[in-house]
């Protein structure tokens, strides 16, 4: 794999926070950097008459051309501050997926981000990257497995813990990786730089690549079975300063190029 083309301006941030509070140090933490986060849940933003109309007929048009689309439901980031020294605080709305129509109704600040978990899973071939399929919001792009984190019940409060959990589920569903969510360490948080989206990423420990191989294998082939389309439809393996290069202009997800270079430099730094 080679490496990809460069941004002008990155387009995420990677946040000095959360790694300490979650779990210790771990590559690419300190005992300095640690920081609690906190999680506030507020009401979803209000939308005008014609935003409520534009938006479902937006959705309308999406699940016409895939059928397969579900309008679950999303963490949505309202805000992101420092109330303290040590401390972030998140503040966030339940919102659904047709809620991303927004991004094409207003300007980029005034549109709620989203919260999504990944898991950075080594082998001895690099990390594991999967396609998403023709069914997925981002068919044909590369990406770590993972996925927007769902809210928690409602009257339920969002924590780490709950992202850790989601995080290891959709490792399940995508890879077939049974990952144990006490062995993910929160490795980093970024922050898109257009919509403010929250990204949590977790790190599991090694495994060989011809297992991962053969896991992804036995779910593609469940799937199919049961005539559903798997969310990955291909896997690679990630060299750290490289990203897959058989799609252009943008093949992989946006965080992934700062993403490898930050595992290079941590891992490096390791030794």
């Amino acid at each position: 794999m080679t490496p990809g083309p460069p941004h002008a301006t990155p387009p995420v941030d990677f946040l000095d926070t959360g790694a300490g509070a979650d779990a210790g140090t771990d590559a690419g933490t300190s005992a300095g950097d640690a920081h609690r986060i906190d999680f506030v849940e507020c009401p979803p933003p209000p939308l005008s008459a014609d935003e409520h109309r534009e938006v479902d007929r937006r959705w309308a048009a999406t699940t016409a051309a895939n059928p397969a689309a579900f309008d679950g439901p999303i963490v949505a980031v309202l805000a992101l501050g420092r109330p303290a020294p040590g401390r972030t605080a998140v503040r966030w709305a339940r919102m659904t997926y047709r809620h991303r129509a927004l991004r094409a109704l207003r300007p980029a600040g005034a549109v709620p981000g989203s919260v999504f978990v990944t898991v950075l899973q080594p082998t001895d071939e690099g990390l594991v990257l999967g396609r998403g399929s023709r069914t997925t919001a981002a068919p044909g792009r590369w990406s770590l497995p993972g996925g927007g984190a769902e809210p928690p019940p409602p009257g339920g409060s969002l924590d780490l813990a709950v992202l850790r959990r989601h995080a290891a589920v959709e490792l399940a569903e995508e890879v077939g990786l049974a990952v144990p969510e006490s062995e993910l360490r929160l490795w980093g948080v970024s922050r898109g730089a257009r919509y403010g989206s929250l990204g949590f990423y977790f790190l599991a420990p090694g495994v060989a690549a011809a297992r991962v191989r053969r896991c992804h294998a036995a779910v593609v082939a469940e799937e199919r079975a049961r005539g559903l389309v798997p969310e990955l439809d291909a896997l690679a393996f990630a060299a750290p300063d490289a990203v897959p290069p058989d799609a252009a202009p943008e093949p992989y997800a946006d965080y992934l190029p700062q993403l490898l270079a930050r595992y290079r430099a941590n891992r490096d730094r390791a030794g």
